[in-house]
């Protein structure tokens, strides 16, 4: 290693002195036009032995012989000029107080300054700008002709990971912005041509191939926009990873084409970071279901906060398997517990939290998937409900400080085993909130995009198989998030409220699913009908043609997060809950009819298809 020190100093010092001669030479050259009598070529060799010597310490002192020339920037300018300036000030003072036979004129050290700030800022940028292929400013330019989206910090950010690759053969355009005040300007060179709406002529006047935007930078609306534009003009549509992503995950710097998270996405949510540092930094925090698509994000998501320790608590052994590894991945260092245990086994889950203590739980476990449910009566209601029953008392039993369920909007106006069992587990936190000392929360959100058994990963599945992609009904229409923004929104949440609320995430304008079938199939590159039919199956048992976020009983009120909404009603008695809980754990192993009627007496259902509000609604979707 000293070895490797030394020789690392020694190249660079190989380079540097010999630029530092010349510079001070070419200044003797510039002072006296060109022309060095005995005079002055005495003075100039009997000083550079030492004018050297300076020049060597202040490289040494600003470490300039250890930058690398591959990454220089405009930091790299400073340091020089900041290097080059200290040089000149302890020649002129070496000069004046510690020689007096030999005087080097003041021109000269000035024009030495000069001079070599030049020279070395030419040997530091060349081979970056010979590298960044800015040389090709002076022949035609070649490669994928593209124009990017947003003249900012991401946009600029995306033209130099462009012009600093080997592996992305493109030649931007020009940049695409909605602000009016930066139209005509140029960034790095490149020209701001126009807005979003003037694409389509941007593209057929220059000539574009592709129009690339980064992860994250446009709301899925404007995605969606681009992508048909790019249909009916033939150009194609690429995203890139956000300077973010690349950061935390790690990712290539390679363009891939529009994915349906992008379609759907909408603008990024703002956290309130110092309201949930405070609230969770170190703490000890419990996730139920973490090998879940909910609660393995939310494990994510904890693993970036201050806290002390992190309890993986989930019955599926090969999930769990897989969430360790990653956590420990992840967070090489922090305190994590896997633990497997059912949590309807009251026992098993008592000496979880005896051994553990948690301070803040997130129970994010629960079967989730209708159909299936509605086949399997008695399980729904030990999972769902008598889980949740099970957890909460827990919390409340060992003085945990909070508790936050995830809930689902299939839990207002249910038609379904698994809305009811929600509906009813909602009831028991907030009946119990009233008199528990751990403030406890509801948090009810709709689908999750892309989770396990979700409809985008079956028809992702349907489309490469070759179809067709089955409907149940084309008025469908459901509410989205992606997976990061209801996991953040879950935490955000539970900073929130006194116990007792059920907060309810905005989830944006609802979908058609028969318009995610159609875009899914034509991200695909395929076309709808031709290449991939879309069947309509009709309606399956408890399924809902539209989801609702608040019940008839309900009113919703917003909360000092944009994002999140508070449902009030009027809670039931915690004795008229439990009493309800008990009858139905008796039930639990009986004929899956029995359950059902004892279910529904508790929790009245409607009839399954379309709910009372579901024509407002569709109106908004229209």
């Amino acid at each position: 290693m000293h070895s490797q020190k030394i020789n690392r100093l020694a190249a660079g010092l190989a380079t540097l002195l010999p630029l530092g001669a010349v510079a001070y030479y070419v200044a003797y050259l510039i002072r006296f036009d060109g022309k060095l009598d005995s005079l002055q070529s005495l003075t100039f060799w009997a000083t550079l032995a030492w004018v050297l010597g300076v020049k060597l310490a202040a490289f040494i002192h600003s470490r300039l012989h250890l930058e690398f020339s591959r990454y220089a920037a405009f930091r790299d300018v400073m340091v020089i000029v900041r290097t080059v300036t200290i040089s000149s000030v302890g020649i002129m003072l070496v000069d004046t107080l510690m020689l007096t036979s030999v005087t080097i004129p003041r021109s000269v050290i000035f024009l030495d300054w000069g001079t070599t700030l030049l020279l070395l800022a030419a040997a530091r940028f060349i081979p970056r700008l010979i590298r960044d292929s800015d040389w090709r400013l002076f022949v035609s330019p070649r490669g994928t002709t593209a124009l990017i989206v947003g003249a900012n910090d991401a946009g600029e950010a995306l033209l130099r990971s462009i012009r600093g690759s080997a592996d992305l053969a493109y030649h931007p355009v020009g940049f695409v912005d909605q602000q009016a005040s930066i139209q005509g300007r140029r960034i790095a060179g490149v020209p701001v041509l126009g807005k979003l709406d003037e694409i389509a002529a941007l593209v057929e006047k220059h000539k574009i191939a592709e129009v690339l935007i980064t992860s994250g930078s446009l709301p899925g609306k404007e995605v969606r926009a681009l992508v048909e534009l790019a249909a009916q003009h033939d150009f194609r549509v690429k995203v890139l990873p956000s300077y973010e992503q690349l950061l935390h995950e790690h990712v290539a710097i390679n363009p891939r084409p529009v994915a349906i998270a992008d379609l759907l996405r909408r603008p990024s949510v703002t956290l309130d970071t110092e309201s949930i540092s405070h609230w969770i930094s170190g703490r000890t925090v419990l996730v139920t279901g973490s090998a879940g698509s909910i609660g393995s994000e939310i494990c994510r998501q904890l693993l970036k906060l201050s806290i002390t320790k992190l309890v993986l608590v989930d019955r599926t052994e090969t999930g769990q398997f897989f969430i360790e590894r990653e956590m420990r991945r992840l967070a090489p260092e922090a305190n994590i517990e896997v633990v497997l245990a059912d949590l309807t086994d009251r026992e098993r889950m008592a000496a979880v939290f005896q051994e553990h203590k948690p301070d803040i739980i997130f129970h994010a476990a629960a079967y989730k998937h209708v159909p299936l449910m509605e086949k399997h009566v008695g399980e729904a209601v030990k999972n769902i409900v008598l889980a949740t029953q099970n957890i909460v008392d827990l919390a409340e039993e060992y003085h945990a400080e909070g508790f936050v369920m995830i809930s689902t909007d299939k839990a207002v106006n249910p038609t379904s085993v698994m809305g009811s069992c929600k509906r009813l587990a909602e009831q028991y936190v907030q009946a119990k909130a009233g008199t528990s000392p751990c403030r406890l929360v509801t948090v009810r959100f709709g689908n999750v995009l892309d989770s396990a058994g979700s409809v985008v990963p079956i028809f992702r599945e349907q489309i490469a198989r070759g179809g067709p992609i089955s409907v149940t009904h084309p008025d469908m229409i459901r509410y989205f998030m992606l997976i990061p923004e209801a996991a953040q929104l879950v935490i955000q949440a539970g900073t929130m409220g006194q116990g007792g609320e059920i907060f309810v995430l905005d989830m944006g304008e609802p979908v058609r699913i028969m318009d995610l079938a159609k875009d899914m199939i034509r991200l695909s590159g395929l076309r709808v009908g031709d290449d991939i039919e879309i069947e309509v199956s009709g309606l399956r048992p408890g399924e809902k043609l539209y989801e609702e976020l608040y019940s008839d009983h309900e009113q919703h009120q917003p909360t000092p997060h944009e994002k999140i909404m508070t449902a009030i009603g009027t809670p039931r008695s915690l004795l008229e809950v439990v009493n309800d809980i008990s009858h139905l754990t008796e039930l639990a192993n009986a004929p899956n009819e029995t359950i059902r009627a004892a279910l529904h007496q508790i929790i009245p259902v409607q009839k399954s298809g379309e709910p009372k509000r579901a024509a407002s609604q569709q109106r908004q979707v229209a």
